[in-house]
């Protein structure tokens, strides 16, 4: 049987998170869902290599969680993020002891996104 996890990021503010999620990190947004107008925002946002649901509602979820993200081309995918000029995060490359290539983000609400991938040389 073939497993989805779906994690949920707590957001406090949907324009951030549109900057952060969709701008910066490229990101599309599947979905959007409000039960009334000025009612808390629960979307989903994906990526060829994740599905992340992000939500405005009290007990969701709880900020500064973190997650690790499997990509296909590590060093692509952080040029893209540099040649963004996001003003509020410039990652870096990291190789790590235990094998892999990273870049960490950190989102307007204290989530930490752990993009890597295993060092196959």
């Amino acid at each position: 049987m073939n497993q989805i996890i779906t994690p949920i990021f707590r957001m406090f503010d949907v324009e951030k998170a549109r900057e952060f999620y969709v701008d910066f990190l490229g990101f599309q947004i599947d979905w959007e869902h409000r039960y009334e107008d000025h009612f808390p925002l629960y979307m989903q946002i994906s990526s060829p290599s994740c599905t992340l649901h992000l939500s405005e509602h009290h007990g969701d979820a709880c900020p500064g969680s973190a997650i690790r993200v499997q990509v296909e081309d590590i060093e692509l995918f952080h040029q893209s993020l540099l040649r963004q000029e996001y003003k509020y995060a410039r990652p870096g490359l990291e190789e790590t002891p235990w094998g892999t290539r990273e870049v960490s983000v950190t989102d307007p609400f204290g989530n930490r996104l752990h993009f890597y991938q295993p060092d196959h040389s």
